[in-house]
């Protein structure tokens, strides 16, 4: 499932072609992805302009004149591409020619930027729906969500009152949409070996008795940072299906620490300790014993 890093990229190769432009024509060329379309999809969608494209946690959101808001998913295998006739160079670097799983293109929006954007989905776990503005806090996919983690609002004090209390594993605590909002397994992985802690460690630990942060969740929000920053500048990470705009595989996965690095010697200097891999609530985790404490 991309995480907030890829869905970051692909917003940022959609931005140049979609935002400012108008959707001239829509098509869905299915009834459904994972859930079906609205009967009034692509009627309001045909002849409005993108005024915004921003993203909320995993999901891209492009702002309508209308005052209707299309979300987008990317489900596990869903991608956008964005299409030039006769191969004229489109605004920024997210250009390359049709490929060949056109099968699988289950929506067009032809803009009048003069690209065709289109979303491909082998699996269908994509979906769209269009949502008026002002009905987005009562949205069911929406509410509930918590800060951004690259949003000004995150720091250590907002961590550590979420996590006030908490007895579960830090790792699940980070993974909790309501925690913080975007973060998946890998980033998650990553950003606690970077920090330094066991994902096993009680998520409580972040908050002092006064309910004040530690050391630990100043050491942990300044981890995801770094690692969600840098993976963004990256392209995302390739290990299956995500794609940036352009065609081109994201390659942050080259920068793992730990993340599917079972069995090999620790990155951390003086270290030598060996990455381990076990289940955590379903999921792999990725680990170095020595050093995460």
């Amino acid at each position: 499932m991309p995480e907030l890093p890829e869905v970051e990229t692909v917003r940022r190769g959609l931005q140049p072609v979609m935002e400012g432009a108008k959707i001239v024509v829509a098509e869905a060329r299915r009834p459904d992805l994972r859930f079906p379309f609205q009967p009034d999809f692509v009627a309001r969608l045909q002849g409005q302009i993108v005024t915004g494209l921003g993203r909320r946690a995993k999901y891209l959101m492009a702002d309508l004149a209308s005052g209707d808001v299309l979300l987008m998913h990317l489900g596990m295998s869903g991608s956008f591409r964005v299409i030039k006739p006769d191969n004229v160079a489109v605004s920024g670097e997210f250009h390359y020619p049709k490929g060949k799983d056109s099968a699988h293109d289950h929506v067009l929006f032809r803009m009048s930027s003069g690209a065709d954007i289109v979303f491909n989905d082998p699996r269908r776990f994509g979906y769209m729906k269009v949502i008026a503005r002002n009905a987005l806090e009562d949205e069911p996919l929406l509410r509930g969500l918590g800060p951004e983690p690259l949003g000004n609002e995150f720091d250590a004090a907002m961590l550590a009152r979420a996590c006030e209390g908490k007895k579960t594993n830090l790792k699940a605590a980070l993974l909790d949409q309501r925690v913080v909002a975007g973060l998946g397994n890998i980033y998650a992985c990553e950003a606690l070996h970077r920090s330094h802690l066991s994902p096993r460690r009680i998520a409580a630990t972040l908050s002092s008795k006064k309910g004040e942060p530690t050391d630990h969740a100043k050491r942990l929000v300044g981890a995801i940072h770094t690692v969600l920053n840098d993976a963004i500048k990256a392209g995302g990470s390739s290990l299956r299906d995500h794609r940036q705009t352009s065609g081109e595989l994201g390659y942050f996965q080259h920068s793992f620490k730990v993340y599917d690095r079972e069995g090999e010697t620790c990155t951390t200097p003086r270290c030598g300790g060996t990455v381990k891999r076990f289940t955590q609530n379903g999921r792999s985790t990725f680990w170095c014993p020595k050093c995460q404490k």
